[in-house]
């Protein structure tokens, strides 16, 4: 599956989506023209004589272009300013949307078995996706089988998932729903979720205003009700009639809505068989689906207006045409053209709800039956969620999978432990400068700190170049986890550690850049880059000097490198730069305009820096962790030349 080729898809549907919008926005101010005109020629021409009316004609009297420039204004205004406050609140990150839905987040450190497997499954998707760990978020109250990606980039991006689905799924299913939800983050879906959420929200507004108009009419009718007689029918005519354009916006907004996402929903279920490599996983999921009572229905009361972002439906529809999913024997049909029409049957887990009683007794008999009615539930649906291996044989399973010893992953899914760990991959070897940082974090403020680090220093110290990087993205979930203040502390440590020895190497540069990026947008609100460049010649400069770093960098011959990676990319004539004019400086200030390409353009420059720096046969771990903070700053996915390298390494 070419990401990048669907991610410029996502721009074009943007536009679609933003085309749509303004239809529907010209359409609504047409139609409230039309309802102030009714309402002004019904309020001059009722009378109980039917002689004095002056006839459907004289409606048009009442139009006038003035009054349309009026209303047209204050309509779009409105409905921008809607937007705008909209966009506000969603573009916190996936944290904030998964948070309005009620998810809470799901502690690295749980023992939950289903938690962790669910957490597990997550940093295995993440491994192939060949991008961070984001956090996940668990819909507690919800049995459905259902889950989410929401984000405006993969840096701030979180997975969201139902009890129901961790509580029910096999392994193998819960892969496909949770690889189909990575999909949606790299194909560029979830910028386009939000601006879609924000648009209809902008459009449906119109029929809240008016029926608040009809509510509050109606209310002062009743508290005065001997003027009834007296009063204009023209204020609960103008709430009934924008509460029925607001009906009408909400069917223009289901039709956009399912417009944009239907087809999505298709790419994403073939984009994970792509990375579970079996159509099984996603194809059982939905069978389960099919037979599971509740299905995929949320309850939760902001879901509704992103129903979009969700795995399955999460209502029903009256009308397949106002569906933001396929139907679900055609997405199972498309994966297992073979399929029966049977689907798997699951039996639902019902809690008992806690005795009522006015005594302690009373309570503690509650209690113990809840207790006693959970932990049977969950011993009744272990063999059919297929929770497999218990937390300490996943932790030594993605330990071996990762070539790191199993107490670095258990430190890891600790927050201070996953703090550690990041200090003392900054540690250094010279003692006067690690003594000198040893001092910084015992002065941190951040207790336990320093002698944790130190600690881990020398398990860190041992390991290969290359093993650096996934340590410190299987830290991020934990990392994720800080405060605001304790995030803040960590950054200002952080920082002052690289600046001990009173420089910063390029590897230095690196770790930061990767922490930055994906914590910041965590706890800040970050400015992400904006398509800006068509086309690499109005970037050359800073190409060349990314390319040159990158040329010095590795075991090679830094001409032949640089040579190799400008003739992937078509530019014979560019030159490698002196090495004293590849400054840290300017290589930051060259990547961070690298970000600012389109998106077919990203891939191209990171695939030619993967294929000039495995001229030489390997791609050292210098080189690899440069590629990944480049990559990380352009936000854009690691092309599979390199992931592929990455694996065998």
């Amino acid at each position: 599956m070419d990401f990048f080729a669907q991610q410029d898809v996502a721009r074009r549907n943007a536009r679609l989506l933003t085309l749509l919008f303004v239809l529907a926005v010209l359409a609504l101010v047409l139609l409230t023209n039309i309802l102030v005109a009714a309402i002004l020629w019904g309020s001059d021409n009722y009378s109980v004589y039917a002689g004095s009316r002056e006839g459907w004609r004289g409606l048009f009297a009442y139009f006038s272009w003035q009054r349309f420039g009026s209303i047209g204004l204050a309509i779009t205004a409105t409905v921008m300013l809607v937007v705008l406050v909209k966009w506000l609140q969603l573009a916190g990150g996936g944290k904030a949307v998964a948070e309005g839905m009620g998810g809470s987040r799901l502690l690295p450190q749980t023992r939950d078995r289903a938690e962790r497997r669910c957490q597990n499954i997550v940093e295995e998707m993440a491994l192939a996706a060949g991008m961070p760990v984001p956090p996940v978020y668990i819909m507690q109250d919800e049995r459905g089988i259902n889950a989410f990606a929401a984000g405006l980039t993969p840096s701030d991006a979180v997975i969201g998932i139902t009890r129901g689905s961790i509580d029910h799924l096999k392994r193998h299913e819960l892969q496909g729903v949770i690889a189909h939800e990575f999909s949606h983050i790299l194909n560029g879906d979830m910028r386009l979720n939000i601006r879609l959420a924000a648009m209809l929200k902008g459009i449906t507004f119109i029929g809240d205003v008016g029926y608040l108009l009809l509510h509050s009419s109606r209310h002062h009718r009743t508290g005065h009700e001997r003027h009834r007689s007296t009063r204009s029918p023209a204020l609960p005519l103008l709430g009934v009639g924008l509460w029925i354009l607001g009906w009408l916006g909400g069917l223009a907004a289901g039709f956009i809505k399912a417009a944009i996402s239907r087809q999505k929903e298709y790419l994403a279920d073939a984009c994970a068989v792509q990375y579970t490599r079996s159509n099984r996983g996603i194809a059982d999921a939905l069978k389960v689906i099919g037979g599971y009572v509740p299905g995929t229905l949320v309850h939760a009361g902001r879901a509704s207006e992103m129903s979009h972002i969700f795995f399955g439906q999460i209502e029903h529809q009256l009308w397949q045409i106002f569906a933001t999913h396929p139907p679900l024997d055609k997405r199972i049909r498309t994966l297992d053209p073979q399929w029966d029409g049977n689907y798997i049957q699951r039996q639902v887990n019902h809690y008992a709800e806690e005795a009522s009683g006015k005594t302690a007794a009373d309570v503690g008999v509650g209690r113990a039956a809840l207790v006693a009615a959970a932990l049977a539930v969950a011993n009744e649906s272990t063999a059919d969620a297929d929770f497999g291996p218990e937390p300490d044989q996943l932790e030594a399973e993605l330990a071996a999978h990762n070539q790191l010893p199993v107490a670095l992953i258990r430190y890891s899914h600790e927050p201070l432990g996953a703090i550690a760990l990041v200090m003392a991959l900054l540690i250094s070897e010279q003692k006067d400068v690690r003594d000198a940082q040893l001092q910084l974090l015992g002065d941190s403020g951040i207790q336990g700190l320093e002698d944790l680090a130190h600690t881990l220093f020398g398990a860190v110290a041992q390991l290969e170049p290359g093993h650096r990087l996934p340590l410190l993205e299987l830290c991020l979930p934990a990392l994720k986890s800080q405060s605001l203040n304790q995030y803040r502390r960590f950054k200002r440590t952080l920082l002052a550690l690289i600046r001990a020895d009173r420089r910063t190497d390029l590897l230095e540069w690196c770790l930061f850049q990767l922490v930055r990026h994906y914590l910041d947008p965590e706890f800040v609100q970050v400015r992400t880059s904006r398509p800006r460049y068509r086309s690499l010649d109005k970037i050359q400069y800073h190409l060349r000097v990314v390319l040159s770093m990158l040329a010095y960098q590795g075991s090679g011959d830094a001409d032949i490198t640089f040579r190799l990676a400008a003739d992937e990319l078509g530019y014979p004539a560019l030159q490698l730069l002196p090495a004293d004019q590849c400054s840290l400086a300017a290589f930051a200030k060259a990547t961070g305009q690298l970000a600012d390409c389109y998106p077919l353009l990203k891939p191209m420059v990171l695939k030619a820096m993967a294929r000039a720096a495995t001229a030489d046969g390997e791609l050292n771990a210098v080189e690899r962790e440069l590629i990944t903070a480049i990559a990380a700053v352009m936000d854009c996915p690691l092309p599979d030349v390199l992931g592929n390298t990455a694996n065998a390494r």
